[in-house]
Formats: structure tokens, C-alpha cells, sequence
């Protein structure tokens, strides 16, 4: 018997694809896209579809496992739920009543579904008392580069951007990352668009449009300012717009006009005439749509380049057409009902600590104190693989490691995380269960129905916490709140249940163009250049450029800056072991410009040694023009033990925070790369 199942991809991409899984006899035999849904049009990427591959893997996790050998050995023998959830519950509850701050939560978007990402288990965790998580790490500072400026994460439509006329990519790889916008794009660029990316390595999207900007790591806000000061020297700015709709103009005209495209031309390594060439086509050709992407903030001054570039449209009037404009992300459109869901009346008058995501390394190494409060003595992981992608993963192993750390880990496979845990609960893929789901790349709200049952013994992330509360005590209502019942709980009345149940997908009602005229989500309506917030913190109100914490040749010892964008066939540590992908992807490699090789004696092939005071790295060069000179490109996010030598690109990334959002710098490191004898 034969049927088709609509849902939803889970996976942390702009595209939230709308799914058809074929099912037969009980078995999901194939993942489509759905083509009645205008963003998917029946087009998948090649990793989701092969999803099969993946809830079907020969080394899915399908019972709980405890560990029965040393940490990190990866060794565990099967036991019951039973007796996993009540010795979980009992060490937590002992611990809690010493002080339950000492329990971390650790996620982030493994699933992007508003139920099993932090549905059941914000619950669990608010009426626990447990330290929050600061959930940084991949768009923070440029998710507050966006509250400072347009009041929101919010922009133009993405479908839109099919009828601009320039497209500017910067610091983004659609073809990669972001297919359907890639589609869009193309099909503007067959009416006569011009397509401009701007992003360090040529990747597939820079060899596909008309301009490539391959800038130095962390110079984006020299190279927005450096746009603003021709805009403004040739008067092809909207100065009605900008009179009507914008606040703190003065003082971004002064800050601009000190960056004449020479001085941005030397702070970003590119030629003058292109940045000249760029403000021209920019200031000139209307509609203009940039897709900013989150590459970009990913250094100490991120927050600042995405103020910096998110000024742009309004300086001229693109915002009026709905093929104008600029879109990082859509999230902020959607009317979440964050606290029905998570509950956070449930901590009552109690005011837990916060740790941030990026520093657990640090962390999870820090004593107790008054400052700090108490040693971190549990962390529950789920939707995440810190031990693979957090930064300085040398330390984060460190802390992992550590035998009085009790970790509980739910996984779908056996990864660098769940190596360290002391007990790893088998956890539901996204063909197994409800959701419902948000995206930041369009304005579509998408239901994920369940097309099969759990495999094994797996169940979902909503069911373990449940368990767990109920053995914990906690008897409030909400904890027996099932998964069909949290997905309306989401959105409440603003969105249409019955549709999304009807035809799986609901569509926000939202202008073409929303800031036509106007009416940004600031406290004033306008777009905010100068940003009285900031400067009540004691930050700069105007957008600036913030060199790197590692600046690029400043270190004779490390003199090249390395990047870490994502590998083509993975998203971020998910996909890794499945087989067909890998295979695809090949091994870890470090891209190196030829002229940097040479002087290093490296070639193609060659094992290399990447280090620097954090740690080293060792995978095989690439000789390779997607790499400019003076960077490399170390791709990622490889899991640890599936590389080499039982590391990844992250033993060499630092735990620094951005300017704004307490964000990673994955992208602002300094390394030397060195060749090895062939017998290593």
C-alpha cells in the first residue's frame, strides 16, 4: 500500500523545503520536494534528498546506550529506557537540589522545528531552574546588526528578487546553501540582471556571476562604507527617502565620506575600480537586491558589517520597490508565540545563569566561583555536536572529557558528541514525528506531519523530556501537552492551522514591499543609521569597520587568515556519515591559492599541518583559485573521528565574541600552514 506524506525539512537553511515522502507498506521509500509549494517547486538539495539514506542508516541509533568504557572511547552496551530515564532523573534531581544552575541545556538548530528544537524541553528546563544557553552560534551579531538598524530580522520577499535587475550575493554560496534563491536569481539574471558576489573564496555562486569581490576575511563594513562615500560624492542617493525614513543620517554621511574607495580598496585587497564600479551599478540601477548571508559576521566587527551593508538600501530608496531591498533573514516576520511555548513563567521569580554556546570549551573547564556560580556538573545535548563545531575544540574535548561531567546526549548517530556522553537516547528523525516550522529565507509557515513510525526504540525530543518531567515531579499541565497539540500552540490563532493540516503550508500576509513607505520595526518607523540602543551601551551608534582580532598579515608567525565556509554536500556536522554524501565530498581539504603553496613547497595532495597557538590541523592541500592569496579555505564542518587524524578545522578557530550579539569568529583566525613527508 502506497502513500504520500507532506512535511517539512528540519535542516538550518534559508529554503525550509515543503516535503513529499513516499511511503510503502510502511516504509519511507523517497523524499521529494513539494511542487504545489511555490519556494520548493518539487526541487530539493542533494543532501535532503537522500533523507532516506539517512533514517535508514545501518548505524542509526535505535536503543539507549550507556557507557560502559572511558570518555571519548566511544564504548556503550544497550539498557532499557527505564533504567536510562530514572538514573538520568536521579542525578539530575540530586544535583538540582544543590543547585540546579550546575544543569546545562546545549542545542541549537540540528532542527529547525519549533516543537522538537526547544518545545517540550524549554519547559523542562524553565521549571528545572537550569542555566539558560546564550544560542549564538551561528547569527547572532548579525541578527542584532539587523535589530540596530531595520528593528527586526526582517526584508523583502525572496521571490522578488526574480524581477531585480542588480543582485548583489555578499557573503553567501546559494548554490550550496541557499538553491531556490539560487533559482531565482538565475532567472533574473536571464532577464538581463547583473549578478555581483562578494565573499573571500571564489566559490561555485562567484564563478556564476558577472562580478566577483573576493575581499580579505572581516573587511565588509570597509567596503559598505567605501560604497556609501561614492553614493553620497556622486549624489545617487534617495534623498527623499532618506529624509523621510531615516534617522542619523548626518553622521553616517560624515563617517562615510572618510572612506574614499582607496582606503576601503587597501583595507579589503580588492581593486579600486571595482569598488568604484560596484557603487555605480548600485546607486544607479533599480531595482537593487542584496542577499546578505551570515558568512560575513562571523568576525569581531560582524554586527557592524551587517549595519553597515543594511544602511545601503535605504540610502537609495531601493526599499520602494519590491524587487528591492535586502534580505539576511526572514525569521523576525513570523508571530511565533515563543512564551506559550517554552513557558518561561515556569521559573517563577528564579533568574538562572546564562552560558554562552561558543565558549563551552572555556566553560565547561571553569571552577566554581562567585562570579561564574557553580561547575557545570551536567549538560544535556541535543540538536547540536559541540565536540565537532564548537570553536577551540581542543579545549572543548578538555571539557567533555571531564569524568565527574554527567552527559546525556539524544542523537540520531553515534558523533564526536555522543562519544563523551554517559548516556545516548535515540532520538526521532524528522520523517518520524510532528513539527512545525518557521523559516528565515522565506515567509512560508510549514507542517511536518509524522510519514512513518519510529525506527527501534526511538523517540521524539517532546516524548524524552516529558519522561524525564515526569519522573522529576513535574505535574503542571503542560508537560503532558502532545506534539499535535504544541504545533498550534506555535503559531496560536495568527496562522491557519487548518490549512497547514489542508495543504501543509500557510502564507504570512505581508506586503511586497514592506518598507515602501516606511514603517520599519524600530521604535521610531525609521531605519535606524545612528542607533541610540547601541550607544546607551556604550557602543559606537554608527556602523563602522572593526578590524579582525587577527588581522590578516599582522602576524609574522601566522601569517595567513583562514576561513571555514561549509562543505558543499554537508550541512554544517549533519550528512557527514552518510556514505553517498561523503563520498561526494571526498575528504577534508584545505584550499590554498598557488602562490601561497609555493612558497610553502606545498602541492596538491599533499598532507599539510594547519596550526596555530590554539592547536593544529592536518588534512590534504588543495592548490586552488577558489582561494585568494593570503587565505586559505579550510572546508568543514568534518566530524572529528571521520577525519585523518581524529581532529577538525575548529581545533584552530578561537572563542572570541563578535562586536554585538556574543556571536563566534570562526572566520577571524590567523594560521601557518606547512607541509608533511609523505610517510605521516
Amino acid at each position: 500500500m502506497n502513500a504520500t506524506v507532506r512535511g517539512a525539512c528540519p535542516h538550518d537553511c534559508p529554503d525550509t523545503c515543503a516535503l513529499i515522502t513516499t511511503v510503502e507498506n510502511g516504509v519511507a521509500i523517497r523524499v521529494q520536494g513539494n511542487p504545489a509549494h511555490r519556494h520548493t517547486d518539487g526541487a530539493l538539495c542533494t543532501k535532503v534528498s537522500r533523507y532516506t539514506e539517512r533514517s535508514y542508516h545501518p548505524e542509526r541509533l535505535l536503543q539507549p546506550l550507556k557507557r560502559v568504557g572511558p570518555k571519548g572511547s566511544g564504548h556503550f552496551e544497550p539498557v532499557s529506557w527505564d533504567t536510562a530515564l530514572d538514573d538520568i532523573a536521579a542525578r539530575l534531581t540530586a544535583i538540582a537540589a544543590r543547585d540546579p544552575q550546575a544543569i546545562q541545556p546545549y542545542s541549537y538548530a540540528g532542527t529547525m522545528g519549533l516543537v522538537q528544537g526547544e518545545g517540550m524541553a524549554a519547559r523542562f528546563f524553565h521549571r528545572l531552574g537550569a542555566a539558560h544557553l546564550e544560542r549564538t552560534i551561528c547569527a547572532s551579531a548579525g541578527a542584532e546588526g539587523l535589530m540596530n538598524t531595520l528593528g527586526g530580522k526582517v526584508g523583502m520577499k525572496v521571490e522578488h528578487f526574480a524581477e531585480a535587475k542588480l543582485i548583489v550575493i555578499w557573503g553567501s554560496n546559494p548554490i550550496a546553501s541557499n538553491l531556490h534563491f539560487w533559482r531565482l536569481a538565475q532567472q533574473a539574471k536571464r532577464d538581463g540582471a547583473r549578478l555581483v558576489c562578494i565573499d573571500p573564496r571564489r566559490s561555485e555562486t562567484a564563478e556564476k556571476c558577472h562580478e566577483h569581490l573576493a575581499l580579505r576575511p572581516g573587511t565588509d563594513a570597509a567596503l559598505a562604507l567605501g560604497l556609501m562615500h561614492e553614493l553620497i560624492q556622486h549624489d545617487w542617493l534617495d534623498h527623499d527617502y532618506i529624509a523621510r525614513h531615516t534617522e542619523g543620517w548626518e553622521g553616517l554621511r560624515e563617517r562615510a565620506l572618510q572612506w574614499p574607495p582607496e582606503r576601503a580598496a587597501a583595507v579589503c585587497g580588492v581593486p579600486v575600480q571595482q569598488i568604484s564600479a560596484l557603487a555605480h551599478a548600485y546607486g544607479t540601477t533599480k531595482p537593487a537586491a542584496i542577499r546578505l548571508n551570515y558568512g560575513m559576521q562571523r568576525v569581531r566587527g560582524g554586527g557592524n558589517a551587517v549595519r553597515a551593508v543594511a544602511c545601503l538600501p535605504a540610502l537609495v530608496g531601493a526599499w520602494r520597490h519590491r524587487a528591492g531591498g535586502l534580505l539576511l533573514s526572514a525569521s523576525g516576520h513570523f508571530p511565533v508565540q515563543r512564551a506559550a511555548l517554552h513557558r518561561p513563567d515556569l521559573l517563577g521569580q528564579r533568574t538562572p545563569r546564562t552560558i554562552n554556546m561558543v565558549t563551552i570549551g572555556n566553560d565547561l573547564l571553569r571552577e566554581a566561583s562567585p562570579d561564574f556560580g557553580p561547575r557545570i556538573e551536567a549538560l544535556i545535548v541535543y540538536n547540536s555536536n559541540p565536540v565537532a563545531v564548537a570553536p577551540e575544540s581542543g579545549k572543548v574535548v578538555q571539557g567533555f572529557a571531564r569524568e565527574d561531567l554527567f552527559t546525556v546526549v539524544l542523537e540520531h548517530f553515534q558523533t564526536d558528541t555522543a562519544d563523551y556522553a554517559d548516556y545516548i537516547l535515540p532520538a526521532t528523525t524528522q520523517l518520524e514525528h510532528w513539527d512545525i516550522h518557521a523559516s528565515y529565507g522565506h515567509t512560508d509557515v510549514l507542517l511536518n506531519r509524522p510519514a512513518i513510525a519510529p525506527l527501534g526504540q526511538a523517540r521524539t525530543n517532546t516524548d524524552i523530556f516529558r519522561a524525564l518531567a515526569a519522573r522529576m515531579g513535574f505535574d503542571d499541565p503542560c508537560f503532558s501537552e502532545d506534539d499535535l497539540s504544541l504545533c498550534r500552540t506555535a503559531f496560536g490563532d495568527t496562522v491557519s492551522f487548518d490549512q497547514l493540516m489542508d495543504q501543509g503550508y500557510a502564507t504570512l500576509d505581508l506586503p511586497d514591499a514592506p518598507f515602501a513607505h516606511g514603517g520599519f520595526p524600530t521604535a521610531s518607523g525609521r531605519c535606524t543609521f545612528f542607533s541610540a540602543r547601541l550607544a546607551a551601551q556604550g557602543q559606537d551608534g554608527l556602523p563602522d569597520h572593526l578590524p579582525n582580532f587577527e588581522v590578516a598579515g599582522s602576524s609574522p608567525q601566522y601569517p595567513l587568515a583562514m576561513i571555514s565556509p561549509p562543505a558543499r554536500n554537508f550541512l554544517n556536522s549533519t550528512f557527514v556519515n552518510v556514505q553517498s554524501l561523503r563520498d561526494m565530498e571526498g575528504e577534508p581539504l584545505l584550499e590554498i591559492h598557488a602562490d601561497d603553496a609555493e612558497a610553502r613547497g606545498i602541492q596538491s595532495g599533499h598532507m599539510v599541518r594547519i596550526f596555530n597557538d590554539r592547536g593544529e590541523y592536518r588534512c590534504k592541500a588543495k592548490v586552488s583559485s577558489r582561494a585568494r592569496p593570503g587565505v586559505v579555505n579550510g572546508l568543514g564542518v568534518w566530524w572529528r573521528k571521520l577525519g585523518p587524524f581524529g581532529t577538525n578545522v575548529n581545533e584552530l578557530t578561537s572563542q572570541r565574541l563578535t562586536d554585538m550579539g556574543n556571536g563566534p569568529v570562526f572566520y577571524d583566525c590567523l594560521v601557518e600552514v606547512a607541509g608533511l613527508p609523505e610517510s605521516v
